[in-house]
């Protein structure tokens, strides 16, 4: 099979993946893949908006002072204030590009209608009703399909970097950091054949790994594809002990990863236990509105101890037409289960939602692999910490995905990058197709079952020990079957589940303190002493 070659890959067609394509389609050949159809992203899920310094009273200090504040110590005050100070012209950047956002009746231009969420100390959520990730992410993939310059590779998932020193044999991948990234394996899952893509620059801007949990606010697509590619590759990643639950997911069993945005608290809804009392001032003074791992491990502790199902969020005290303008998708999608918010609370349950660990990256959005770049979800640029601030998500996706098209720009222009090597062939001698399916399902459901019991909101050192020893016979269970037979797009998503499943485990294990999105009930305080510092992953290393 010829290689596709391009002069920049993308892996992932969230908002950092659509605005990298369009920021550097001028300077060559741009080839976007996506393994599901390009509107299935994290980015398209994001109900909230974007935080960014543009009200009156609000200043970048105030931003900092909130994200470092959330970050538990972890933040690099440098990133922070990076991205921070560059927010403002970012959103200026999508109003040009047609994103529609919500302004303040009789405003003047430029005015914007500014939310509030968890961890803030004002108002600067910019969004659009509850669809701001849904709406950001409509006009850039238009502008993506309209540019003669990109072409866009649906329902393709890639299978493992290729890198200049890469010894081939069904994604068994060797290279030293001192070698470049020259493009991806691709299967093709209509025809189901793997095509190598070649590229002078390789980004990953594949998400996260919320999948890796029963209850999970992501979509189907979130299975940390882009963290197990870069580990495999020889990357390093850091701080994946930090999961973000979100506090408030749907509780209905019809109901599949619906989110109950922060900003429904933002704009006052308050939480209350089965009895109808609320109970959020018995763990912070901030209450409702305190971040997010303290509301999901409050609402934890109230399941555990009362033994109910749900706990129940209820914003019927504020004007119903308030309500329905405000938050009309999640109106509607309430009123499909039964539930009318305007009236009656919503029950809710906390569920998996970010991850603030990834693959390691410079300001540039460059990781320590030449050539290969991560931003959005799946890098770790050092802004969010130890608990990302609610909304700052979107605001790194837009800073990093600018910085690394420039970056990416200059290394294309100057003409300094190697050539890119023909890529090793796919080897799948002595494979066949796959007559033991169940395998697949099995592990996916048992790994995500284990990690949500063992390596969820509260944490222990034996529920750490038992996943560890689970997915070493799971993670065993894979490469037997994976060496036998040919890939699959669910294959494929179940090795890198169990990869991830692995790495957070480690880095769990390793962090004997509780800080931020992690908390062990052996050593539920934070030691700054000796755990001031970020977790260290490559491969046969952890520190």
């Amino acid at each position: 099979m010829n290689a596709y070659q391009s002069d920049f890959l993308i892996i992932g067609s969230g908002v950092a993946g659509l605005l990298f394509a369009l920021n550097t389609a001028h300077a060559g050949r741009v080839a976007l893949v996506t393994k599901k159809e390009a509107m299935e992203s994290n980015t398209n899920q994001a109900q909230g908006g974007i935080a960014a310094v543009l009200g009156g009273n609000d200043s970048f200090d105030l931003h900092i002072e909130d994200t470092l504040s959330s970050g538990a110590g972890l933040c690099h005050p440098e990133v922070v204030r990076l991205v921070v100070e560059e927010g403002p012209q970012r959103i200026a950047e999508l109003v040009e590009r047609g994103v529609s956002f919500n302004r303040r009746l009789n405003a003047s231009p430029g005015e914007f209608d500014l939310g509030r969420e968890g961890g803030h100390s004002r108002n600067r959520i910019v969004h659009t009703q509850d669809m701001t990730g849904r709406e950001v992410e409509r006009a850039l993939l238009a502008q993506v399909r309209e540019h003669p310059n990109i072409e866009l590779f649906e329902n393709h998932i890639a299978i493992d970097l290729i890198t200049h020193s890469t010894r081939m044999k069904r994604g068994l991948v060797t290279t030293t950091h001192e070698e470049h990234c020259c493009g991806a394996y691709v299967l093709d899952r209509q025809t189901r054949q793997v095509v190598p893509f070649v590229s002078r620059i390789v980004l990953l801007a594949t998400g996260g790994a919320g999948k890796v949990y029963l209850y999970t606010s992501n979509p189907d697509i979130a299975t940390g594809d882009g963290l197990a590619m870069a580990y495999r590759a020889g990357a390093t990643l850091a701080n994946l002990e930090f999961v973000q639950f979100h506090p408030t997911c749907l509780y209905h069993p019809e109901a599949k990863n619906f989110l109950i945005s922060e900003a429904v608290r933002g704009e006052g809804a308050i939480l209350l236990d089965a009895r109808g009392d609320r109970f959020m001032e018995r763990y912070d003074p901030a209450r409702e509105l305190a971040c997010r791992d303290v509301v999901a491990r409050a609402i934890d502790t109230e399941l555990k101890k009362s033994g109910d199902d749900a706990v129940f969020l209820d914003i019927s005290g504020k004007d119903p037409d308030f309500i329905r303008e405000r938050f009309p998708n999640l109106y509607e999608n309430c009123l499909r289960f039964g539930i009318d918010m305007t009236r009656e609370p919503i029950p809710v349950v906390p569920a998996a939602h970010y991850m603030c660990g990834g693959v390691v990256t410079d300001t540039e959005g460059r990781t320590d692999i030449r050539q290969l770049y991560a931003v959005g979800e799946t890098a770790c640029t050092g802004l969010h910490g130890a608990n990302r601030l609610a909304s700052n998500s979107l605001l790194e996706a837009l800073v990093y995905a600018h910085r690394a098209a420039q970056q990416a720009l200059e290394e294309v222009t100057a003409g300094s990058l190697p050539e890119v090597p023909a890529p090793p062939a796919w080897d799948e001698v002595g494979t066949t197709d796959s007559d033991e399916r169940i395998m697949v399902s099995q592990n996916w459901d048992e790994i995500r079952r284990f990690m949500w019991s063992y390596v969820g909101i509260v944490r222990s050192d034996k529920r750490l020990e038992r996943a560890r020893r689970r997915i070493e016979m799971i993670q065993q269970e894979i490469r037997d079957y994976y060496w036998n037979f040919k890939v699959t797009g669910d294959l494929i998503e179940l090795r890198n589940l169990a990869m991830v499943a692995e790495l957070i485990i480690r880095s769990a294990t390793h962090r004997k303190e509780s800080r931020g999105l992690h908390y062990n009930i052996r050593y539920p305080e934070r030691d700054d002493k000796r755990w001031l510092k970020d977790t260290i992953l490559r491969r046969s290393f952890v520190g």
